[in-house]
């Protein structure tokens, strides 16, 4: 019950302790949202700053999303979260924080609980142009802008896009940026996005954790990783439906990842290696061959693996892949 109060402390004291160490503007704009299908949570950002991923986002599975920026204060994200995580809705833990902040008319911050309730504050000293519009399960905010339609034309996309939630946080970034984004141009870009309900593995629920630190076309990149994420835990799950037998599923799995990230060899590679360590070496050998044909040093791997158990220590079958 005394965990509200606690934290509040500490936040109060931060200033004193952190004083020393002014914080950076992140101009910016981001989202927050729920998936009100699976209720996973995200946080999507781009900005005219460096590494804007490695402050402004915040996640937690079966708690909530953060997005923390303008004059950044980091204690949002973690205290946020803590808040909501022992009981607080997104709304009253942004409330309680915000007055606790003598600073909070420089702070631009957003929340959303597991349960889609949504908050967000932009204070009177944001640079204009500023503000965000709170949805039904997300918030959209942005500052520093170069024009105030930025972020309506966030929330409009959002709840107009198709596809998962990565799809539609991507399509508010987009949306901002096409109505000219942050003043000063773009430099980084990230994605986070956890589980609606904690697994008590927090490494499992992480669906994306993707960064961008530094490039001309930030968003462009982060839609090829958002591809590429896809594609791996597409592999992924091949992976563990062979290891429980079902191999026409594992295939079509091993299949979708293969058509999501083509010219990553190692993907039908590691494929290859299934089959062959499962006993369907001819299905194996023309992938070891497609893969070889590409990128020839894959096969000085062959033995290495066998040697540790990774392949069969079979001769006739490792002499046959290695003539692939």
């Amino acid at each position: 019950m005394r965990l509200v109060p606690l934290l509040l402390a500490a936040f109060l004291a931060l200033p004193a302790a952190a004083g020393e160490v002014p914080h950076r503007p992140v101009h910016t704009y981001s989202i927050v949202a729920r998936d009100p299908v699976t209720g996973d949570l995200g946080v999507a950002v781009q900005s005219h700053w460096f590494s804007v991923g490695s402050s402004v986002p915040w996640a937690e599975a079966g708690v909530g999303a953060i997005a923390t920026q303008s004059f950044t204060e980091p204690t949002y994200g973690a205290l946020g979260l803590a808040l909501m995580k022992g009981g607080k809705s997104a709304p009253e833990a942004l409330k309680a924080l915000l007055a606790a902040d003598a600073d909070r008319e420089v702070r631009q911050v957003a929340m959303v609980d597991a349960q889609g309730r949504a908050a967000a504050h932009t204070g009177a000293k944001c640079i204009q142009a500023a503000g965000h519009e709170v949805g039904e399960g997300f918030t959209v905010e942005a500052n520093l802008m170069d024009q105030a339609t930025v972020w309506p034309a966030m929330a409009k996309a959002y709840r107009t896009a198709t596809g998962d939630l990565a799809d539609r946080l991507l399509a508010a970034l987009r949306a901002a940026q096409a109505e000219g984004g942050d003043i000063r141009g773009r430099q980084s870009a990230a994605l986070l996005i956890v589980k609606g309900r904690a697994s008590g593995q927090p490494w499992n629920d992480r669906l994306f954790d993707l960064r961008v630190e530094d490039s001309p076309d930030p968003l462009a990149e982060l839609g090829r990783l958002v591809q590429l994420r896809r594609a791996y835990r597409r592999m992924d799950e091949g992976d563990g439906l062979v290891t429980a037998g079902k191999w026409t599923e594992a295939m079509t799995a091993y299949e979708a990842a293969a058509r999501l990230a083509p010219g990553i060899w190692e993907m039908p590679f590691w494929q290859a290696v299934a089959l062959a360590s499962s006993g369907r070496r001819e299905e194996a050998l023309p992938l070891f061959k497609r893969v070889f044909a590409a990128e020839p040093f894959w096969k000085r791997l062959v033995p290495r693996l066998a040697a540790v158990d990774q392949l069969p220590k079979d001769p006739a079958l490792l002499k046959a892949i290695e003539a692939q």
